[in-house]
């Protein structure tokens, strides 16, 4: 049998019309019978780098007793002009995840998949403590099992208060060795008392390596430190409230 693990996440691709853009990682999210994708942000848009893709595709599996079977799902990003993605921000400013609602009926009869719900968030950021042994699921520089569609997980480990916002931001920090197209991974620590079809909890959503500002790169080594928002964001982002933060392309949400 698969580990369910791997099957909460998909390779996420961005194109604007017919030209692929990027590529990323996202996970599936379900409330109260509601599919959602999780990725970043800056996945599906990022005006400083000129990032304006239209749609994503993602890869989702249609058996799961053969997963070489597989089929790409594409999803607009825009609707009658304004984004379909929700996100949100917090005292400090804007958060880099977007939670993006699938349609069940534009999927496969036979689709197979895992999806975290609210039961795999923490409900106090002091259940966990600096030091803990992390999972991050994810296509690092779009690299995976490409016979069986799956993606891989790197190690990690809590390398900040995980009760503190770090800095004051929205996110906390993870010590792993992470690369370009991880970006939207789940953040996971192992629940074996949870629920035994996904036994993990799901801490963040894995945004990107920090490094030290003015230091040159050609002779210093990274710090191999990266952001994870905490992933209880996603309870704000799918609460069915009429406005969470949609835009219009080429306008910043306020």
């Amino acid at each position: 049998m698969i580990e369910s693990l791997l099957l909460t996440t998909a390779r996420v691709s961005t194109f604007f019309g017919a030209q692929l853009l990027t590529g990323a990682s996202g996970f599936f999210f379900e409330r109260n019978e509601r599919l959602y994708l999780v990725t970043n942000r800056h996945v599906v848009i990022d005006k400083p780098s000129g990032h304006l893709p239209d749609r994503i595709e993602i890869e989702v599996h249609t058996d799961a007793e053969n997963l070489t079977r597989s089929t790409v799902l594409s999803v607009l990003l825009y609707r009658d002009g304004t984004s379909v993605w929700h996100q949100g921000r917090d005292s400090a400013g804007g958060i880099d995840v977007a939670a993006i609602e699938l349609d069940r009926a534009a999927l496969p009869a036979a689709v197979a998949l895992r999806c975290f719900t609210p039961a795999h968030l923490l409900h106090s950021l002091q259940e966990v403590e600096v030091g803990t042994p992390l999972l991050v699921v994810g296509f690092p520089l779009g690299f995976h099992d490409t016979l069986h569609h799956l993606p891989v997980v790197r190690q990690a480990v809590i390398a900040s208060s995980f009760g503190l916002r770090f800095q004051g931001q929205g996110y906390f920090l993870t010590d792993a060795r992470t690369h370009r197209g991880t970006s939207g991974a789940p953040v996971v620590m192992r629940d074996p008392t949870g629920d035994a079809r996904l036994p993990w909890k799901l801490l963040g959503v894995h945004s990107a390596r920090l490094e030290m500002g003015g230091g040159d790169m050609r002779v210093e080594e990274s710090l191999g430190l990266n952001c994870a928002w905490y992933a209880d964001i996603l309870l704000t982002l799918t609460d069915e409230a009429p406005d969470r933060g949609q835009q219009k392309p080429g306008r910043e949400a306020r």
